[in-house]
């Protein structure tokens, strides 16, 4: 099955990891394809960013992505450039802490920012959150498969704070879920 995920957010916030991360976690260990893109300029100075993701079962013969149908938006800035024409059909992850504007499709809320601060002590790691969230809600990869892409992609010495931050993202939408 293919998806089209895009991740917004402001410089700083890890979004181009982010794909990096889930492009990862499905070509490595998830057994498919995946091809990732980013937008780099003015946006590295804490401005709308941008990465993207395809992953698909199939091998993918164009690397853009055309209709997402999956968001994860980290700012107001970010919904507003990249998030704000989402189609009904789409699934949108924001982050509570920081984006105020809803779409108009399915949306989930996941306080990541303030979670990071205030349960886990380090605001950088608000993105593994949000990618927690999104695995939970989506089932874009495995579980396991995401959580072997963070132990690549993080700092030595960070595994367990990241691994925290996947968990906990996990937890928010199960909650949701629940509550």
């Amino acid at each position: 099955m293919r998806h089209e995920v895009r991740f917004s957010g402001f410089g700083g916030q890890g979004i181009i990891l982010s794909a990096v991360i889930l492009g990862r976690a499905a070509v490595m260990y998830d057994g498919k394809y995946a091809v990732q893109t980013q937008v780099y300029g003015p946006e590295a100075r804490g401005g709308a960013s941008m990465s993207a993701v395809i992953i698909d079962d199939d091998p993918i013969l164009f690397p853009k992505v055309m209709n997402p149908d999956i968001f994860v938006i980290m700012s107001q800035e970010g919904f507003e450039k990249y998030g704000s024409g989402a189609p009904e059909s789409a699934v949108m992850l924001l982050d509570s802490t920081l984006v105020h504007s809803r779409p108009s499709c399915r949306y989930i809320e996941v306080p990541a920012t303030r979670e990071a601060k205030e349960t886990l002590g380090r605001d950088i790691v608000a993105n593994i959150v949000m990618i927690g969230a999104l695995v939970a809600a989506t089932k874009v990869v495995g579980e396991t498969a995401i959580e072997r892409a963070i132990l690549d992609s993080v700092p030595k010495g960070t595994e367990a704070l990241n691994t925290k931050a996947l968990k906990r993202g996990f937890e928010l939408v199960a909650q949701e879920k629940t509550g």
